[in-house]
């Protein structure tokens, strides 16, 4: 089978975006992934396009944003995994090329969550557990869901506010940096801690934003990637798992098994260890989140996950740079944008393009941890340059 390629990426403005249409928004990002890989729509033969929601007016949303963008008669698959929607929409379109179906598609990530209220967007968002047990029953919302990390894992290993708080300073110092985030300004330690209480230990600012967003990803076989470009990022692997739907069922609240299990089969891939990796985007939809998955992907020892963001070493400059793009908790959430705009970020800091927020690259090697719910589904990309 041949090797796969990025060749494009594009990548709209996160945040509120109801200045524009869900397919306006995919053409703000799947405009600059063409013009990057020097390509036509006519050169697409297939689009895998990731939209999580339900709340859209057209029962078919992916059809009518093919057609917007110049691709209707082309294959053509929308891909939902949760919060993982994007993740999932590259590995289809990755697969295509893999198997030899096509020689060039696209992957583009996709959400608009602005224009539902509040309490109807926590309403759907918690019935992505499970639902007549965990929500219908007992009210469970996402922040509550990862307030039992939270607390658990802070009475097991002593994990502090403080260090979640860290985790938010960081994300927003680069948030900051990046013009297509929707937050733009540093925070402090005391502006998270002292921020409103949403499910306790979590704040405020422990706690992603809801968004609207698109970002794209174009891949080529390797073939063709030669006729296009110069500095292709290569897909070495993807690794794919998920978890029980109720979280009653698992173990423990330290960690994520599908994170486990998803990595595992990523590096065995692709031959390569965690100390190995450069830079590293993960699913950090609250703080606590980043530091599990410090501790499930290898990056430090269980329990010690706290303490390497409290040592700078997720900055950049440290052991291994991570979220430097601000993360979901300062980039943005869109559903399924997120694991398309994992990949866009992570392309340009292996190409060196990622301008303030340029993270030191030594191996060539690349992760992205894209999580849907709370565990229920994980892919872990590595890319390599």
């Amino acid at each position: 089978m041949t090797r796969v390629a990025i060749v494009g990426v594009g990548h709209s403005k996160f945040g509120d975006r109801r200045d524009v249409s869900l397919p306006e928004l995919g053409f703000e990002a799947s405009k600059p992934a063409l013009l990057d890989a020097n390509i036509t729509p006519e050169d697409v033969e297939f689009l895998s396009v990731g939209i999580a929601g339900t709340w859209y007016e057209d029962f078919l949303p992916a059809v009518v944003v093919s057609e917007y963008l110049g691709l209707a008669g082309k294959g053509l698959m929308r891909c939902e995994a949760a919060c993982a929607t994007g993740s999932a929409a590259v590995a289809t379109a990755y697969n295509m090329v893999k198997t030899g179906q096509c020689d060039v598609t696209m992957a583009l990530g996709i959400e608009k969550m602005m224009g539902v209220d509040g309490p109807t967007m926590t309403e759907v968002i918690g019935r992505a557990g499970y639902y007549l047990w965990e929500f219908h029953n007992f009210g469970m919302t996402f922040p509550g869901y990862y307030a039992l990390h939270a607390t658990q894992h802070m009475k097991k290993y002593g994990t502090t506010e403080e260090q979640l708080a860290k985790v938010a300073v960081k994300n927003h110092k680069y948030g900051a940096m990046n013009p297509t985030a929707h937050f733009q300004r540093p925070i402090t330690v005391d502006d998270a801690l002292s921020s409103r209480v949403v499910a306790w230990p979590l704040k405020l600012y422990d706690c992603c934003p809801v968004s609207d967003g698109a970002a794209a990803v174009i891949l080529a076989s390797e073939e063709k990637a030669k006729t296009l470009t110069d500095s292709p990022v290569w897909v070495e692997s993807i690794g794919i798992s998920s978890d029980t739907a109720s979280v009653s069922r698992r173990s423990d609240f330290l960690g994520l098994r599908a994170t486990v299990k998803a990595a595992e089969k990523a590096f065995k891939m692709a031959n390569v260890k965690p100390d190995m990796f450069d830079v590293a985007d993960v699913h950090d939809c609250f703080t606590i989140a980043e530091i599990l998955a410090y501790e499930d992907l290898g990056f430090c020892e269980k329990g010690k996950g706290g303490q390497l963001v409290e040592d700078g070493q997720t900055e950049i400059g440290g052991k291994i740079p991570v979220n430097v793009d601000g993360g979901l908790k300062a980039k943005g959430h869109p559903l399924g944008a997120t694991g398309t705009s994992m990949i866009v970020g992570l392309t340009h800091q292996l190409r060196k393009e990622a301008g303030k927020s340029q993270a030191p690259i030594k191996n060539g090697l690349a992760l992205a941890h894209n999580v849907g719910g709370t565990g229920h589904y994980c892919y872990v990309t590595i890319l390599r340059s």
